[in-house]
């Protein structure tokens, strides 16, 4: 996540001095910017050696491992917030690594391109598949495993016995409230298990 906006947006979401664990962190850059103006603490979960190293170099906790193989590492409930940024779509089991969001964490927080992003569906009308700044490749190189909706979301958290706290869409660094699941390029969810 690199946009400094969208980052600003979501690191809202955080509370204050959280323990948090950022599945496929990247580079580290968010958990940094929560160490360093949310006073957060935690680890990042990436597989990437050129990633790790680049979290190493930016003083981030970081443990090299590969999500398709589950969270078991980690004990229930022992994060505050458990971050998916833009990270769901490379999975091949979603809904495994959101339940594992969900017993990790306390809280979890989603981002991913929404694909019913009003520019995504011209290009899909037109027989296109689109290519835009938050979905950036061709369909033949994608390193996207699936593309989802904001719609499509709230139905799986149902579904899979989560209870929304927070949804909204960015648009160009600005949150959308307002049919987001149109208007808004990510759609970024805030949740924790219903019940708790």
């Amino acid at each position: 996540m690199s946009d400094r906006k969208d980052m600003e947006l979501i690191a809202g979401l955080v509370p204050r001095g959280s323990r948090v664990l950022d599945l496929g962190c990247g580079t580290g850059e968010f958990l940094a910017h929560l160490r360093d103006h949310r006073e957060c603490s935690g680890y990042g979960v990436e597989i990437a050696d050129a990633n790790v190293l680049a979290c190493t170099q930016r003083g981030v906790n970081v443990i090299q491992l590969n999500l398709e193989e589950g969270l078991a590492l980690f004990e229930d409930q022992s994060f505050d917030v458990v971050l998916q940024l833009e990270t769901l779509q490379h999975l091949r089991n979603t809904e495994k690594m959101l339940r594992e969001t969900a017993r990790v964490g306390r809280i979890g927080i989603v981002s991913f391109p929404n694909f019913a992003h009003w520019p995504n569906r011209l290009h899909v009308v037109a027989g296109r598949m689109p290519v835009t700044r938050v979905l950036p490749y061709q369909w033949y190189d994608t390193p996207n495993i699936r593309v989802g909706t904001y719609a499509d979301f709230e139905v799986l958290a149902r579904k899979d016995g989560l209870r929304i706290l927070d949804a909204f869409g960015i648009q160009n660094g600005s949150a959308v409230r307002r049919w987001p699941n149109l208007r808004a390029s990510v759609a970024v969810f805030k949740f924790e298990r219903a019940g708790v």
